[in-house]
Order: C-alpha cells, then structure tokens, then sequence
C-alpha cells in the first residue's frame, strides 16, 4: 500500500496545490493522500489577518475534495502544540504500519530536509516525493536526491507536475488587491471574502455578479446606475470611493424577498427590529441588506451602516451613508419631478440634497397616507436644523 502525506499551511489553499496533488496520485499511483493542514508552524510565523486553524482546515477539505484518493486530516489542525512532520508521520505510521509512506513537498523544503526536527528519524520512516514549482528546480533536484541516496540509502520519488506560478504568499498579496480570483474555488474564495481572510476585498466582477444573483432581474440597471453616481459622489465628498461602490453594489440584495423572508433572516442573525405595519415592509430590506452585506461579503462597518440606512437616513449619518442615500435617489433610471435638480444639488451641497430628499419622502408618503419613518423625521429634523445654525 501506497500512501502519500501532503503537508502545509494551506494558507490558502489553491489551484497549484490542488494539481500537485492530483499529480501525485497518478504518477505515484497513491492508494491514499493525506492532507495535512498545519495548526502552528514551526518553520514560521503566520502572516496577520490569517485564518484560525479550523478555517484552514474547512478551506482545504473544500479545496481537496474532488482529488482522487484524498483525505484531509485534522492531526495538526486542531492541536494547540507547535506543528511537527516526524509526530505526525510516527500517527500516520501506526494507522499504517506496512504502508510505504511517501512524504509530498516542494523543492525549497525538499533541500532542507536535513534541517527539520529529528530527520534522520523522519527519513527512516519516509520516501522523500519532490515536485518542482519553477523549472530550474530540476538540476537541483537530482543533486540533492543523489546525496541522499549516497548518504542514507534513500531514493527519491520526482513528481512531474504542471507548473503553475503562484504561491500562498503570493495569492494573499493579490487577494488583498481585488485580484487572485482565478487561482482558487470559488467556495473558498466568497469564505474568504466572507471572513475578510488575509485583508482580501472582493473583484467587482464577481462581487456584482453575486449581487446580481440575489436580484429581480428588473432592479439590475438601478442598482448599476446607482453604483455608477455613488462613486461620483464619493470622490466628490471625500469618501472612499470603494466603501460607496460596495455599498451601491450590495444596497438592495434583499430587496426581493417577502416579508416572512426578511424576518426570518432577522431572527438567524439574531437582529432586533421593531414590529411594523404593512406600509413599512419595503424598510425591511435595509436592515436584512446590510446584515448579508456583513455575514455574506464581509463589508467593513461604514459600508454595513449605510446600507444600514439607504431607505430612511437618520440623524447623525456618515458622508458615505449620505452618498449612498442620495445615489440610490437620483441616480439615471430614476425620472420624477425635481430629480434633476435634486442631482445638481447632490454636486454642490449634499446636505441641502438630503433636506429635499428627505421632505421629497415625507410629502410622497403623506400622500399616500403613510407616515415617515421615525428615522426618516429625525435625519430632517437634524439636518434642518444644522442648516439652520449655519
């Protein structure tokens, strides 16, 4: 019996992993692969903004999971002590005792093998299985395989994977940067946007075909337009321009749900919402928005809070609540008496845009015999009266 331990943080795990693996298990003819997801590494420190090790361990099962052969061990994961190659394989040993155990690794840790913690221990027990991730890697390889061979009697296993350039490392700086979509799954890449791992922010593309998911189809060309001014605005106002574009994307995610729905979601994520009437439902969607903005894409505070918002305003509200408030307002689609006003307004004094909003609001609803939102009076009352002192 063959079997093979495939190590590391996996932190995060992706493509070039996954096709290391599957490498391995045909060209070794592997009838088992263990991964093992590190807890503590004791080669290194984990970066800041790094997952827990149970994250890591639910990232990889996801990531391995159609690899043939392949299990994924939590051996490491789940210890609080400083993570060992020669404990785990002596754990590895004793489920298998007459298995050959080949140890998977990359070049870089291939040649230090001599530095790891009781390795002469470790190469009694193993057969080193190497696979290249550049291709200078092979000269070095087969020197290095012949020392070993020479000195301990050991061969090496060479694994011929494709080599696809990305590491870890790599993928986290990209991450970061809106960018690195392409070399992991797409489940561990909306975990990851979920959790806000390794400071990651969201590509637009994917994030605006989420949203878009969650839309009637007929809401699409708003919410795009609205995203388009409330950028406009931000830079206008001195707001971060991506906080306003996440939060134009994400305003109305839930907007199609029933009322049931959005109560429902309220009681999952354990949010107090005041009772309401039937003329106050459309609010819901705010409230249920902005807490998916938070569990489902992960959206700092200030973009969770002008969702928060969009549909009432209230007293106190940040620049970027107020970009949102008046986007969503005036944006292209939108055709109604005063809009174009209310849209050169927005350019030159966004708080008088937000009084006219706002009594826009109070007088529709008012006609409708609907009284404003508690809220809705307080954002006015407030402004006014700044406005007023000013």
């Amino acid at each position: 019996m063959k079997v093979g331990i495939f190590g590391g943080t996996f932190n995060p795990p992706h493509i070039g992993h996954e096709h290391a693996a599957l490498a391995a298990v045909n060209q070794l003819e592997l009838d088992v692969l263990i991964i093992v997801p590190v807890g503590i590494p004791a080669h290194k420190a984990m970066p800041i903004d790094s997952p827990d090790p149970e994250t890591r361990l639910f990232m990889t099962e996801n990531a391995f999971k159609n690899i043939p052969n392949a299990i994924v061990s939590n051996v490491e994961a789940v210890s609080q002590k400083t993570s060992y190659t020669v404990k785990t394989v002596e754990i590895i040993r004793r489920i298998y005792p007459k298995a050959q155990l080949l140890l998977l690794m990359g070049t870089d840790m291939y040649l230090s093998l001599e530095m790891w913690k009781d390795y002469e221990h470790l190469l009694s027990m193993i057969t080193p299985a190497v696979f290249s991730r550049d291709e200078g890697d092979s000269s070095k390889i087969h020197d290095y395989a012949e020392f070993l061979n020479n000195k301990y009697g050991i061969c090496t296993e060479i694994v011929r994977n494709p080599i696809i350039p990305i590491s870890s490392s790599q993928l986290r700086q990209m991450l970061s940067g809106r960018e690195g979509i392409g070399y992991i799954n797409d489940t561990n890449y909306s975990y990851i946007i979920s959790g806000r791992w390794y400071g990651a922010k969201p590509q637009w593309e994917w994030l605006r075909a989420k949203a878009y998911q969650m839309l009637d189809q007929k809401r699409i060309p708003h919410v795009a337009a609205c995203e388009t001014v409330a950028v406009k605005l931000a830079e206008r106002w001195g707001v971060e321009p991506d906080y306003a574009r996440e939060a134009a994307i994400l305003h109305d995610i839930t907007k199609r749900l029933e009322p049931d729905e959005h109560l429902r979601l309220l009681v999952e994520h354990g949010v107090f919402f005041a009772p309401i009437n039937e003329n106050e439902e459309k609010l819901l969607h705010a409230v249920t928005g902005s807490v998916l903005a938070k569990s489902i894409f992960g959206v700092p505070e200030q973009v969770e809070d002008a969702i928060r918002w969009h549909t009432t305003g209230k007293a106190g509200m940040s620049m970027l609540a107020k970009v949102l408030y008046i986007a969503d307002y005036i944006e292209e689609t939108r055709d109604f008496p005063g809009v174009e006003e209310l849209y050169r307004l927005a350019f030159e004094n966004i708080d008088k845009a937000m009084i006219m909003g706002l009594e826009m609001t109070v007088s529709d609803l008012a006609s409708r015999g609907i009284s404003p939102a508690e809220a809705t009076i307080d954002a006015l009352t407030s402004l006014m009266t700044q406005d007023a002192a000013d």
